[in-house]
């Protein structure tokens, strides 16, 4: 049974952007209250108007849902006193000192992992096809090819004769293609035919060094993560070292590609990462006479977005510009977005941006400064 203990556990885990720290260390969790399933958080914000308060509390009630047994996540949100947030802005400062050049990814930048249980279900291309419409939308994109042995992102975005280098820094610049930053280990190759042949630990050691020694855009609204299949040694580090991430998990509609898909949602609520959503991929083939196929049965993307209590984002259909792109360099979302494929990803993405929405760009720092320097002021005027 899930315990208030658990449910303080998790939101940890949930880290004001701007901060950069967790709600808990800023004591910013004033009670949990847990009856039946239903679990009810106590929240006080720095100003009750906060631009970031959706995101926040989004973000507590993704990671509270996502523990067993509960059902229901009700957020009760007041506003800190003028000490409070004076207390607060000192942990702030603590922590970010304390905790300085962590990763090289923002606190503020909202992490999309894309999983999937096995292997062969379109997973890169999704994650590539997210990556460019979410750039389209008008967002600063990153895009990181996590699957380390099965890299195929530089293929898919058309670099595949490109190599990182480094900056002046030392650090690793990404690539930028199409209005999206991109590293992967297929570009630290000069064939994209050999294998690596790395153990577990090589892998997670290597999405770490992508994340602490790659100089991202501090500036980025989001960074698409394209994970290996299954539920190793990377997907367990991704809780680690971002516990802003999230996942949508990727599966086609047959039942046993959506009962190993499951077994991705229950590593993920276990690491304590939250599933926000799930893409039904190849999703059956209509012909141009307007016949439909159902070529991998139906229903696995539905009942696993049932099971697990998320939207389900789109079902994918099967097409030709999907591959032809892929292999080509451009991805169907830029290449043809009237194609019925492209139409399900581009609202997909659209989806996501809502469930996920990117941090402000009006923040709440200025404004908690200006109320301490204040309450300062208003100190050493009554000591005087």
């Amino acid at each position: 049974m899930t315990t208030a203990t658990d449910i303080e556990t998790a939101l940890r885990a949930v880290v004001d952007p701007e901060l950069g720290a967790d709600v808990v260390e800023l004591g910013m969790v004033r009670g949990i209250d847990l009856d039946a399933g239903v679990a009810t958080i106590r929240l006080a914000l720095t100003i009750a108007s906060c631009p970031l308060r959706a995101q926040i509390e989004g973000d507590v009630v993704r990671k509270v849902a996502a523990l067993p047994d509960i059902e229901t996540v009700e957020v009760r949100v007041t506003a800190m006193s003028p000490e409070e947030r004076s207390a607060l802005m000192g942990v702030a400062r603590r922590k970010a000192r304390e905790q300085a050049g962590d990763t090289m990814v923002s606190p503020s930048t909202r992490v999309i992992a894309v999983g999937s249980g096995k292997g062969g279900v379109g997973k890169s291309s999704l994650s590539v096809n997210l990556a460019v419409a979410l750039a389209a939308a008008g967002h600063r994109v990153g895009l990181l090819d996590a699957d380390i042995w099965g890299f195929s992102i530089p293929r898919m975005l058309g670099a595949t004769g490109a190599r990182l280098e480094a900056g002046p820094d030392r650090k690793i610049v990404p690539l930028e293609v199409g209005g999206v930053q991109m590293v992967s280990t297929g570009l630290l190759l000069d064939d994209e035919d050999r294998a690596l042949m790395w153990r577990g630990l090589m892998l997670s050691k290597a999405l770490e060094q992508f994340l602490r020694d790659v100089a991202w855009d501090p500036a980025l609204d989001y960074l698409v993560l394209d994970l290996p299949p299954g539920t190793g040694d990377v997907q367990m580090a991704l809780a680690r070292l971002l516990p802003q991430a999230e996942l949508v998990v990727v599966t086609t509609p047959q039942k046993a590609a959506q009962k190993v898909a499951m077994r991705v949602a229950d590593m993920a609520r276990r690491s304590y990462l939250p599933v926000v959503a799930v893409i039904e991929n190849m999703s059956g083939f209509t012909t141009e006479e307007g016949r439909h196929y159902a070529l991998f049965g139906e229903g696995g993307g539905r009942a696993l977005a049932d099971e697990l209590g998320v939207p389900l984002l789109a079902r994918v259909p099967l097409d030709p510009f999907v591959v032809e792109g892929g292999d080509g360099g451009h991805p169907v979302v830029a290449a043809h977005p009237e194609a019925p494929s492209a139409r399900a990803i581009l609202a997909a993405a659209a989806r996501l941006q809502e469930l996920i929405p990117p941090a402000a760009a009006e923040t709440c720092t200025a404004r908690v400064e200006l109320l301490v320097q204040q309450l300062a002021k208003r100190e050493g005027r009554a000591e005087g």
